[in-house]
């Protein structure tokens, strides 16, 4: 039996603790200062709140103060946290982890540098613990699967990334189950940036149900020519963003275009991407979700403008991009939704 440590008790971090302890393994969910609440109801109910389904039995939950106990012996740490939650985590919960206990995140996400590059959370984790003369394996999870179907149970395929494949071996035999399926994969920058990348292009799939309630009705029916359309141009803009990584395998474009998938069809970014569409603008749209993580716009703008740096040292070509910089305007400039339609054509001679 292994003892999983989950620190933060958002919903996929949660979610992550029916396979865990359904394997039979010990699992302490630690709630951060902002889940005070959440802790609560697991305790009184041994169910999570925003979950139709209690937890396994045997389940062991803490408050923040109690972190260090939650840590001390566990086999791995799960890191729950949203992407507002990086600079937290890796200021005062990395610290506190010893050099031998792995680590999986669960956050998605790119930072945008100077120069144009795009740095994964890892990555960024990484360069912190140096500073500070700690070496961590940071790892983290990729690939199409949101948390309220990972609780019911329904089949699902990610990768786990590291830098050690011993490391992933292990932490994948704790958590597969015959329902949580795990590929591995040493391709960080890969894995991470395929799963980040894909928030503004599901955004921007979601744009066009948005527009067709927008003139048709709330309740009319859905159309999926548009969306198809929108689909096809995000998979060339994603493919060419992974290029730019020096990250563009099958592999992880698979894990890309899958959770592309599933976050146009059971996301967040739906969401905001449909009120968008019917004409809200971001302030708007933000209002109307309140109390929605919503980490897909903070992802989009840090591409986009990773995008117009490199443009202007010539590394990519704006023109190349015309579906993100648009969802980019919308959400930065407050710009209408006018999707640029006749920038996706192409002519191709063989």
């Amino acid at each position: 039996m292994a003892i999983v440590t989950i620190i933060g008790a958002g919903m996929m971090g949660s979610a992550l603790a029916f396979p865990a302890r359904e394997n039979g393994h010990e699992v302490r969910l630690v709630g951060t200062h902002l889940d005070r609440e959440i802790i609560e109801n697991c305790k009184a109910k041994n169910q999570h709140p925003k979950f139709n389904k209690a937890f396994p039995e045997g389940m062991k939950y803490y408050q923040i103060e109690d972190v260090k106990e939650a840590i001390a012996g566990s086999d791995m740490i799960i890191g729950g946290v949203s992407s507002f939650g990086v600079d937290w985590f890796g200021d005062e919960i990395l610290p506190l982890i010893p050099e031998e206990i792995p680590v999986l995140s669960v956050t998605k996400g790119l930072v945008n540098t100077d120069d144009g590059k795009l740095l994964t959370y890892p990555d960024v984790w990484e360069a912190k613990m140096e500073k500070l003369g700690k070496k961590l394996s940071i790892n983290a999870i990729g690939g199409p699967c949101t948390s309220y179907e990972l609780v019911f149970h329904d089949q699902s395929n990610v990768a786990f990334c590291g830098r050690d494949m011993k490391i992933l071996e292990k932490m994948r035999e704790i958590m597969t189950t015959d329902y949580y399926h795990v590929s591995l994969s040493n391709d960080v920058v890969g894995i991470e940036s395929a799963v980040a990348l894909k928030n503004g292009y599901a955004l921007g799939i979601a744009l066009t149900i948005g527009l067709l309630q927008k003139e048709h009705g709330v309740d009319c029916d859905l159309h999926f020519n548009s969306q198809a359309a929108i689909f096809g141009q995000a998979v060339k803009e994603m493919y060419r963003l992974l290029d730019y990584q020096g990250a563009a395998t099958l592999e992880n474009m698979t894990v890309g275009y899958g959770d592309l998938y599933v976050t146009v069809y059971g996301g967040r970014t739906r969401l905001v991407g449909i009120l968008l569409g019917r004409g809200l603008d971001i302030d708007s749209a933000k209002a109307e979700l309140n109390g929605v993580t919503l980490e897909s716009l903070v992802v989009a703008e840090r591409v986009a403008n990773a995008i117009k740096t490199a443009a202007k040292l010539g590394k990519l070509n704006l023109e190349d991009f015309p579906l993100l910089l648009h969802v980019d305007e919308i959400i930065t400039e407050k710009k209408p939704v006018r999707i640029p339609w006749e920038k996706f054509t192409f002519r191709y001679e063989k």
